[in-house]
C-alpha cells in the first residue's frame, strides 16, 4: 500500500505524481477545487532508494496493485484515476489491471514508453542525481517549464519552484528506473474506462507525441491540450482543472440512464501541427 492523504468527500478520485514529487505538492493548485466534489486520495509513488526490502526495483504490475489496495484502504470501491508524467503511466497500468474498479482515466503529460528524447533526459537525470550534482536543479527546471514561463522568471526563482516539485527525493532513482523500463503499448487496447489524455503543447520533457500515442492506443480515448510545459498543474492550473472537472462531470452524467454519450467539451489549444492527431478523436 502507498502513503496517501485524503481531502474532501464524494466519488473517489486518485491523484498520482510524477518522478520525485509528492502528490500533495504536484496537485496542490487543483486540490481545493477537486475536493469540493470528490474524495481526493493523494497517493505517493514508493521510496526510499536504499535500505530494506522496499529498495528493490519497482514493477509496474505490483505498483498498480498497490494503488488499487490504497484506494480500498481509503474506502473507495471504485474511482477515477488521474496521473501526471510517470504517475500517468502508472494510472494506465491500474486501468488495465483493475477495469472493474476504474471508472475513468485521466493522463496529463503521460507516456506509454519513453521515446528517445525522453529516454535520454531520464538517463541524464539519473546520472546527475547519482552524483548529487548541483546542476540537477537547472537541468530539471529547463525540462519542467516552457520557454515562455522561464522567460518571466529569474534563474533563482525557477530553481526554487522546481525544488518543490522534484528535489533529491527518496525514491527518485527507483522511479527513474521504472520510467526507463516502461512499455505499456500492449496494455492500451485492453483499457475500457473512458479516458481523457491531456498533452502540454510546450512540454520539453514528455513531448506531446507521447500523449498522441496514448490516445491512439486506448479505445475511445479523447485527446486535449493545455498550453505551457511539463509542470502543467503549476503553469496552467486553471485550464488543467477545467479539463479534469469537466471530465469528472461528464463521467457522472454518462452513468445516468438517460444520459447522452460522453463528449469532450472545450478542446482548448491545438497541438503543434507536427503532432499527428489520433485516428479516432472524440469517438467511443
Amino acid at each position: 500500500m502507498l502513503a496517501y492523504d485524503i481531502r474532501g468527500s464524494g466519488p473517489g478520485l486518485i491523484l498520482l505524481p510524477g518522478i520525485g514529487g509528492s502528490a500533495a505538492d504536484t496537485w496542490e493548485p487543483l486540490t481545493t477545487g477537486l475536493a469540493a466534489t470528490h474524495t481526493v486520495v493523494l497517493a505517493d509513488l514508493p521510496g526510499p532508494d536504499h535500505g530494506g526490502p522496499a529498495s528493490g526495483p519497482l514493477r509496474a504490475e505490483a505498483l498498480a496493485d498497490q494503488v488499487a489496495a490504497t484506494a480500498r484502504d481509503a474506502g473507495l470501491r471504485d474511482f477515477v484515476i488521474a496521473g501526471t508524467s510517470l504517475g500517468a503511466a502508472v494510472a494506465v497500468k491500474v486501468a488495465a489491471r483493475h477495469p472493474d474498479r476504474v471508472r475513468g482515466l485521466f493522463t496529463l503529460c503521460g507516456f506509454a514508453r519513453p521515446r528517445t528524447a525522453l529516454w535520454l533526459s531520464l538517463e541524464m537525470w539519473a546520472a546527475l542525481h547519482a552524483r548529487r550534482d548541483g546542476r540537477l536543479s537547472a537541468f530539471v527546471t529547463s525540462l519542467a517549464f516552457s520557454e515562455d514561463r522561464l522567460a518571466g522568471l529569474t534563474p533563482d526563482a525557477a530553481r526554487r519552484l522546481t525544488a518543490r516539485l522534484v528535489p533529491f527525493a527518496p525514491g527518485t532513482v527507483r522511479q527513474i528506473a521504472l520510467a526507463l523500463s516502461t512499455d505499456l503499448r500492449a496494455d492500451l487496447p485492453s483499457i475500457t474506462a473512458p479516458t481523457l489524455v491531456v498533452a502540454a503543447t510546450a512540454d520539453r520533457f514528455v513531448a506531446p507525441e507521447h500523449s498522441v500515442e496514448l490516445a491512439e492506443g486506448i479505445p475511445g480515448a479523447r485527446l486535449a491540450a493545455v498550453s505551457g510545459g511539463h509542470a502543467a498543474t503549476y503553469e496552467e492550473p486553471e485550464r488543467t482543472l477545467e479539463l479534469l472537472t469537466g471530465f469528472l462531470h461528464d463521467l457522472r452524467r454518462d452513468r445516468s440512464p438517460d444520459s447522452a454519450p460522453l463528449v469532450l467539451r472545450q478542446p482548448g489549444p491545438r497541438l503543434p501541427p507536427a503532432v499527428r492527431q489520433p485516428r479516432n478523436p472524440h469517438r467511443r
